[in-house]
């Protein structure tokens, strides 16, 4: 997948304000200050097209972006921690759960991992949900520039363990660092195949 044009689109309160649903759809979500916007930045060779911010929960809306005119991606608030109130960060996880189970043209949500770290049980938890409620997701491990391979290889494989004790099957799963375009070629490659598929889908 070749991206040509990008476009900063709305940022939305709530799923009744976001773009009618007439495009196929990926989000990108996480805890707070994994990486989403650094992540969609360097997927469209776009420095500045996301906000990027140092300070945790910085993401408060549902953005949504037009690429090659053909399709939405989106950036969601993280969860977890931020230096908001806990009323806050519940308005926040009701608008991201009220999107994920109600956005009809999401092809997949894409948790964002942070590979510096072990398993943690927020990120566990998130996945089993989306699991439960029959919600297709794709997995991306971050920041692999700041560990060493051997460290992002141990964590990946400890999450992919924690994962199995729950699924029979993993979901899509990639390492990618924005700093050294780890991975760009793969889940760009992959989002095509889901667009692909999606248009089939319509024609039928």
């Amino acid at each position: 997948m070749e991206i040509k044009q990008t476009e900063y689109l709305i940022s939305s309160p709530g799923i009744a304000n976001c773009p009618k649903p007439d495009k196929p759809e990926v989000a990108f979500l996480g805890r707070s200050n994994v990486g989403k916007s650094s992540l969609i930045n360097m997927l469209t060779n776009k420095k500045e097209l996301a906000k990027v911010s140092a300070t945790p929960g910085k993401t408060q809306l549902i953005n949504h972006f037009l690429i090659n005119k053909t399709m939405y991606w989106v950036d969601l608030p993280g969860y977890g921690f931020a230096k908001v109130s806990q009323a806050r960060r519940m308005e926040w996880t009701k608008m991201i759960w009220n999107y994920v189970e109600k956005r009809e043209n999401l092809l997949t949500l894409f948790i964002l991992i942070d590979s510096r770290h072990t398993p943690q049980k927020i990120d566990i938890d998130f996945v089993n949900k989306l699991g439960e409620k029959g919600i297709p997701f794709s997995i991306i491990f971050t920041k692999a520039d700041k560990e060493t391979q051997k460290e992002v290889s141990l964590h990946v494989s400890q999450f992919k363990k924690a994962l199995l004790a729950y699924w029979e099957e993993l979901p899509p799963i990639f390492v990618s660092s924005a700093v050294k375009k780890l991975g760009r070629k793969e889940i760009l490659t992959y989002i095509e195949g889901l667009c692909n598929d999606y248009m089939k889908d319509e024609l039928l």
